[in-house]
């Protein structure tokens, strides 16, 4: 018995020449449990019970630097609990562009006294394009929802 080769006889199946797509479905559905997974973990993870604002969004900045304030805990740089007195300092290290802003997230609980001396450290510093940061959706001026 012997093999012809090169010649296609009435059984041999006909060539396909489309692209196999299954493949590259199953690599893009990988990526999207990995980029799902990921995105959780790049937010802030200290919690603060922000007031609610009524009012339009505004557009942040591709990687922002928050400024934590938390009544028990104190300031934050993101996610790393700084004194009082090193905070301009922290945040010369972490960012020297003066000129970014700097978003500042405070709790409810926190004393408007202590949420000033932060604003005064931070202009003192040379921070003077500071944002203050609010839950978006409407609500009443005691922060209730009406």
């Amino acid at each position: 018995m012997a093999i012809q080769i090169g010649q296609s006889g009435p059984g041999d199946l006909p060539e396909i020449s489309e692209i196999n797509v299954t493949p590259f479905i199953d690599v893009m559905l990988v990526l999207l449990i990995i980029f799902m997974v990921a995105a959780p973990l790049s937010t802030i993870d200290l919690p603060v019970d922000l007031p609610n604002l009524s009012g339009v969004a505004q557009r942040k900045p591709d990687k922002p630097t928050y400024v934590s304030i938390k009544s028990g805990v104190g300031i934050a740089i993101g996610e790393q609990i700084v004194p009082r007195d090193k905070l301009v300092q922290k945040l010369d290290v972490a960012d020297a562009n003066k000129g970014r802003p700097i978003f500042v997230r405070a709790d409810r609980t926190v004393h408007y006294g202590d949420l000033m001396q932060v604003l005064e450290l931070l202009r003192n510093g040379g921070y003077t394009k500071v944002r203050l940061v609010a839950l978006e959706g409407g609500s009443g001026p005691d922060g209730a929802r009406p």
